[in-house]
């Protein structure tokens, strides 16, 4: 009676989960990511790239997929993503590292939880890094010793996760002492530069050790590999590689580059369920995957509905056909916080044009990340930089960027020919610009509200702040959007955005003018009075705008919204620009320590602080 009973109970569970199966007759699904690399370091994908035969012997049983795509460059709003399968920015998961986590809405679940609610043995090791809580429990085991041998039974079905840190950004924080070119496996001569770095000595050793890493990431794929031989599970176990987003040489883990985003991915195949793949074996697949889809396939290979919050789509399984994954062209992107460095990007992939939005236009890419400066490539980097020893193309990244930009990345895979001024592209542009700002109305986009708003209003339930914060958010969207236009065209309702009753508006209005620069001109009345403004970011901005243009001193003004705020956040948003003053006004905008006198701690603020003490030094 027991065991029927157990029978009924067990068979409820996987009705109600969409999985009316057998254990036995299910898949098991396991992804190996190696962390902070890009498909530009793979000589699978990339001429240039490594060599990587365990990789390569994976994709003659299965399938390598040309345009896979993380959302965002970097490993907490990555990792989060691939976890919900939602657009960060749609529920306050952008910004990294997270100062406040969201909270999932009532009824929502990371996609693992969904399949161990239909009987599967859900194991990570070990790297969580999420920007959420909430949703029932994702994890059987989340530990350094989580395994799928530790399933209940031999035929319970399992998804196990493994994360191999060897290429992680840290494996290149090495001394100079450590420069050792006869340890390495990979000559320094033979390795392919990207367009924007310089060739140095430094950073042909930095490549090749890199290059060293990923052959490391390969043998631990064929150790994994070599497990799910011996456990004989090989004929019926999905294996997903791929990076967790991209990386890791300057200029690409945390920028919005293909470099940041373009990842690796190939899936094997197991002969005993080819049949949930109509893709041809052995195939390279051309159709755009990105990190949203990635759960949502994992749960339709095992036989789980799709819930329908979720924002992705499944590329394998039931009802998934070669022609419409090969029909899929588009991939989003998203660059918001990183530690201490704030910026605001979007990125829209169509084919082989991809777009640009810098919502933050005068902030250049250089701009001091404490972490990111830690790797001696980026040190040099900027030191070449300010003696004037880089080319116009190495520059880029240290200078202000365009409000927007547009390229062919067939043929400009490094981004540095930007299009968006080539009247032969104009349609191309306006398509685009115009698919992108729908985007950002459509989830709706949260982050043109200031962290701060968001930490204080929207991350209890940031669904919900999002839809009924929709149409405000579509008018700070247009805002924005007043730096796109010509000036004169925009002149008239930059003005009207100054003088609005909503803060946001002005906010976002001064933020255009600091993109438009001298062409803002006419507007630095408007600014100065905005120095009183009752809401001390806007008092910033227009800081800010009139700093870049020179004709009033940005500091008095920052120090006065340090030592006013009581929000770590709003601190850390202003030190991002003190820092940005500091830093590269060639010395006119020093900033004296000495006047702080802040009331607020944390949140990443000591980072800023240490690396301003630092200068003096």
């Amino acid at each position: 009676m027991k065991a029927t009973r157990f029978v009924l109970i067990t068979a409820f569970h996987l009705f109600v989960a969409g999985a009316w199966c057998f254990a036995a007759d299910r898949p098991n699904v396991v992804w190996i990511l190696s962390e902070d690399n890009s498909k530009h370091y793979l000589k699978l994908f990339d001429e240039g790239g490594a060599p990587a035969p365990n990789i390569e012997k994976l994709a003659k049983d299965g399938l390598v997929f040309e345009h896979a795509f993380s959302n965002a460059p970097v490993c907490s709003v990555a990792r989060t993503t691939l976890a919900t399968s939602v657009y960060a920015p749609r529920v306050f998961t952008q910004f990294h590292r997270k100062l406040k986590p969201a909270t999932l809405p009532e009824g929502w679940n990371m996609f693992p939880a969904y399949l161990r609610l239909a009987g599967y043995h859900t194991t990570n090791n070990s790297k969580t890094d999420y920007n959420c809580t909430g949703g029932k429990k994702p994890w059987d085991a989340s530990s350094g010793k989580a395994t799928w041998r530790d399933r209940p039974s031999p035929e319970t079905p399992f998804f196990h996760v493994r994360s191999y840190g060897v290429s992680h950004e840290s494996s290149l924080h090495f001394k100079r002492s450590s420069g050792d070119t006869n340890a390495l496996k990979t000559r320094p001569a033979d390795v392919k530069l990207a367009d924007y770095h310089p060739d140095t000595e430094l950073f042909r050793f930095t490549y090749a050790r890199y290059h060293d890493r990923i052959r490391t990431v390969d043998e631990f794929v064929g150790n994994i590999v070599a497990q799910l031989a011996e456990d004989k599970l090989l004929d019926d176990t999905f294996i997903f590689y791929f990076g967790d987003h991209g990386g890791v040489l300057p200029g690409s883990k945390g920028y919005i580059k293909e470099a940041g985003l373009h990842v690796p991915l190939v899936v094997y195949v197991p002969k005993n369920w080819r049949d949930l793949v109509d893709i041809p074996i052995g195939s390279r697949v051309d159709g755009f995957v990105s990190f949203i889809d990635f759960g949502p396939t994992v749960l339709n290979l095992a036989g789980v509905d799709v819930p329908k919050h979720m924002d992705g789509r499944p590329f394998l399984g039931k009802g998934v056909t070669a022609k419409d994954v090969n029909s899929r062209d588009e991939a989003f992107g998203y660059a918001d916080r990183f530690d201490e460095k704030y910026e605001f990007c979007r990125s829209l992939r169509k084919g082989k044009y991809k777009y640009v939005r810098n919502y933050q236009a005068f902030l250049p890419d250089g701009l001091q990340n404490n972490y990111r400066y830690r790797m001696l490539a980026y040190e040099e980097w900027r030191s070449l930089y300010k003696a004037g020893k880089l080319n116009t193309t190495q520059r880029q990244f240290f200078e202000r960027k365009p409000v927007e930009m547009l390229f062919d990345v067939e043929t400009d895979p490094h981004e540095v020919k930007d299009l968006a001024g080539n009247a032969a592209y104009s349609d191309v542009l306006a398509d685009m610009r115009s698919r992108l700002q729908a985007k950002v109305k459509s989830l709706p986009d949260l982050s043109f509200y200031p962290e701060s708003v968001l930490v204080e209003q929207a991350s209890g339930n940031p669904l919900m702040f999002g839809q009924e914060h929709a149409a405000e958010i579509a008018l700070l969207a247009d805002t924005a959007d007043l730096a796109l236009p010509p000036f004169e065209d925009a002149k008239p309702r930059i003005l009207a955005a100054l003088k609005s009753e909503n803060p946001w508006q002005r906010y976002w209005a001064l933020n255009a003018c600091s993109c438009f620069g001298e062409q803002a001109a006419p507007f630095i009345d408007q600014a100065k009075r905005r120095l009183q403004d009752d809401e001390l970011l806007v008092r910033l901005r227009a800081a800010e705008f009139l700093g870049i243009l020179g004709v009033v001193d940005p500091r008095p003004t920052m120090v006065d919204v340090l030592n006013s705020t009581d929000s770590a956040v709003e601190a850390l948003i202003t030190l991002n620009t003190v820092v940005y003053f500091n830093d590269h006004f060639d010395g006119k905008y020093p900033f004296d320590l000495d006047q702080l006198r802040m009331q607020v701690k944390g949140g990443q603020t000591e980072g800023r602080i240490e690396y301003l003490r630092s200068l003096k030094k």
